[in-house]
């Protein structure tokens, strides 16, 4: 492991592993399911339920963060089967660098707004130190770092610039977006219905059609304030994943 991110006070460390991370992943999945590429894979390669597969995929990512593994042999022999045809009838194939690097983005985006959603706002000098965090976690996967901004600005300015010409609804969408927007495995399915709407990107809440209301906000707010409250009481054992502990 590098020493960056083994450093006692990694905010990586500190809230990749927090199960509030794991809460806030619908943001993360309504975006996958909506880029043409990730969403044919998922239906094409995935044999059960959207959310068992992400408990296994996601839990496998928070490892390989925590832990001296050879993240290079786990992630090609996850990804290396996974190609053919999306629906707009382009090749594909989930180790593309731009394919995969977005998928992760998507997971990256997710940490910051679990984050400063649902445990504390960060400072600027955190966002930006968080980022270079999961800049070397990246790094660690030894695929192309070409797609992958340098800073937490420019990482911005990619992820909007990604969501407003990637992103579409495709015959695979359609399959996998009410699995997406109702959890119903893992930590994701305890996620109030009502506070979802209010917790997507901007972008995956209008193409999924979607209005967000003020009472979406103020059922995201009441539950992030539970969250809050319930992390500043519970022990450090209970906070985190297993595969953290």
């Amino acid at each position: 492991m590098s020493r960056q991110l083994a450093s006692t006070d990694s905010l990586l460390l500190r809230y990749l592993g927090d199960r509030r991370f794991a809460l806030a992943l619908p943001r993360a999945v309504t975006l996958q399911v909506l880029h043409p590429a990730i969403a044919a894979g998922l239906v094409d390669h995935v044999s059960y339920r959207l959310w068992w597969h992400k408990q296994r995929s996601v839990s496998q990512m928070i490892r390989l963060a925590y832990t001296g593994a050879d993240a290079r042999f786990v992630i090609r022999a996850a990804h290396e089967h996974v190609k053919g045809r999306d629906n707009l009838g382009h090749r594909y194939h989930a180790l593309h660098p731009e394919v995969f690097h977005f998928q992760h983005a998507t997971y990256v985006e997710t940490l910051f707004t679990a984050v400063d959603t649902f445990i504390r706002p960060m400072s600027a000098d955190e966002h930006e130190r968080l980022y270079a965090e999961c800049c070397e976690w990246y790094r660690r996967y030894e695929l192309s770092t070409r797609p992958m901004p340098s800073t937490w600005a420019d990482f911005r300015t990619y992820f909007d610039q990604a969501c407003s010409t990637m992103l579409q609804v495709t015959a695979a969408t359609d399959t996998l977006a009410p699995q997406a927007l109702r959890p119903d495995a893992w930590l994701p399915r305890f996620t109030p219905s009502a506070a979802i709407p209010a917790l997507l990107h901007d972008r995956a809440a209008r193409l999924l059609g979607l209005t967000v209301t003020r009472k979406d906000r103020l059922a995201l707010s009441a539950y992030a304030a539970t969250l809050r409250g319930a992390g500043h009481l519970a022990p450090r054992t209970v906070r985190c994943l297993q595969v953290a502990r």
